[in-house]
């Protein structure tokens, strides 16, 4: 099956657009395989358990993110305004290079203080990623005369790499009963991420923008203060980038609590014998995590591919993305009440649903947002506003990670444990956090579709 064939099951409200022609169907395909390729980072739904395990407590650990979302600010738009000059393929191999070095210190390093660098890597491969790709395939949509379709195509990349998602967490699984050690995950991450890079060479160089590399610094300079000028400029960028703040910000920094989430409702479960093994970081407890979480995040994955793939359906149902976009924040303010109001009473199951139900909802604001954003943005800067838009959830996200870990260390430690056997009441912060953050973010959105409407870009 085609991307384009998976992406359009069923029938439609309005009728399909027509299909892609052979070799646009292939360029697809190398769009699909990217984000398939990218998503098969096995540690991610470990991650923060893996670093659990080497000691660190939940304040330690929103450092360590927010460090990462500093850096990876500090480098987004001047990459963006690099990949618009220099080339695009370039800087995703550029990317994909910093990840392999990244993953590859986290597997081996122990000391925590290791771990800085190997985030400051991490975050120069999210800065030259992000916002590039995106405007890799806008831009092809609109050279073949599709840009029409955004919301659409955007949807099906994006629900391959949830695909992707589901399938790492079953070798991840395995890959940790196999070897009941964490650094395995990091390491063999780097396998696909080679792979990654040589699908990036059969990218057809028109894809690379109409850089000169002759005048890298003076294309730079003058790229990166017309995106900035724009985005500050245009009354709905503006708006745009504060919802990306208040939507992807927080959740950033809220979702990996998940894995936890997971591991205290375990605990409670099967009682005293696996919180004896740190919350099921012991070796039989280990085994028991791995599948769970398999349990959890398969379906997960599964139905946030669903989500990303239809989501041009919705805002089609929805008569418009802006339309959809209201209703995904009322949707998500109720989820976050919901998760809050079940942690704070300690039924960590339901909790456990209402996160998956958020992390469905958010792959279909993902290409949501994006389309909205694009559709202001100017076709000579789309990687560089793109990345503005990034940067802005990014600068949430690196605000709130190490207080929200503060916080719960604190109601943790009130409960007489650790951050490896934090019960799930203990977590219902990052719940809270999320419901503020999602309120100020509908109050945006009402604002923008009060105003009247601007030109967009077709």
């Amino acid at each position: 099956m085609s991307p384009e064939a998976a992406g359009t099951p069923g029938a439609a409200a309005s009728p399909e657009p027509a299909p892609f022609s052979p070799a646009e169907r292939r360029q697809l395909w190398r769009f699909c395989l990217y984000g398939f390729l990218k998503n098969q980072q096995y540690f991610e739904n470990f991650f923060m358990l893996a670093l659990l395990a080497r000691g660190l407590s939940f304040t330690q650990w929103g450092l360590l993110i927010g460090f990462s979302k500093v850096c990876n600010n500090l480098l987004e738009i001047p990459a963006g305004a690099v990949a618009d000059v220099w080339g695009r393929r370039r800087t995703m191999i550029a990317s994909f290079v910093c990840y392999i070095a990244a993953f590859g210190m986290l597997g081996l390093s122990q000391s925590y203080w290791a771990f800085f660098p190997a985030m400051v890597l991490f975050a120069g491969g999210e800065a030259f990623r992000e916002g590039t790709h995106k405007a890799m395939i806008f831009d092809w949509l609109t050279r073949i005369g599709r840009a029409a379709e955004k919301t659409r195509v955007y949807g099906i990349t994006r629900s391959w790499s949830k695909l992707g998602s589901a399938l790492a967490v079953v070798l991840a699984a395995g890959i940790l009963i196999a070897t009941r050690d964490y650094k395995w995950l990091f390491v063999l991450t780097t396998i696909p991420l080679a792979l990654g890079i040589v699908n990036f060479l059969f990218y057809p160089k028109y894809l690379d923008g109409e850089g000169r590399t002759g005048r890298m610094p003076a294309e730079v300079a003058r790229t990166l203060w017309a995106g900035f000028r724009l985005a500050a400029g245009k009354r709905e960028l503006r708006g745009l980038v504060a919802e990306s703040m208040c939507f992807e910000g927080v959740y950033e920094a809220a979702r990996d609590y998940l894995q936890p989430l997971v591991t205290a409702v375990a605990a409670a479960a099967v009682g005293l014998w696996l919180q004896g093994r740190g919350g099921g970081s012991g070796d039989y407890g280990m085994v028991f995590t791995a599948l769970l979480m398999a349990v959890v995040f398969l379906p997960t994955n599964l139905l946030a591919s669903f989500a990303s793939r239809q989501s041009h359906r919705a805002a089609q149902s929805c008569g418009g993305d802006d339309r959809l976009a209201f209703r995904l924040w009322l949707a998500v303010l109720g989820l976050y009440l919901a998760i809050g109001a079940a942690l704070f009473s300690g039924f960590g199951a339901a909790a456990i649903a209402g996160f998956v139900a958020i992390t469905v909802l958010q792959n279909v604001w993902q290409p949501t947002l994006t389309a909205r954003y694009y559709c202001h943005a100017e076709a000579g800067s789309a990687a560089t506003t793109l990345s503005i838009q990034s940067q802005a959830k990014g600068l949430a996200t690196a605000a709130l990670a190490p207080l929200l870990g503060a916080i719960i260390d604190l109601f943790a430690r009130h409960q007489g444990a650790t951050a490896r056997t934090a019960p799930a009441e203990a977590l219902w912060p990052a719940a809270a956090c999320g419901a503020l953050f999602c309120l100020a973010g509908l109050l945006v959105n009402m604002r923008l579709r009060r105003s009247p409407a601007a030109p967009v870009r077709p």
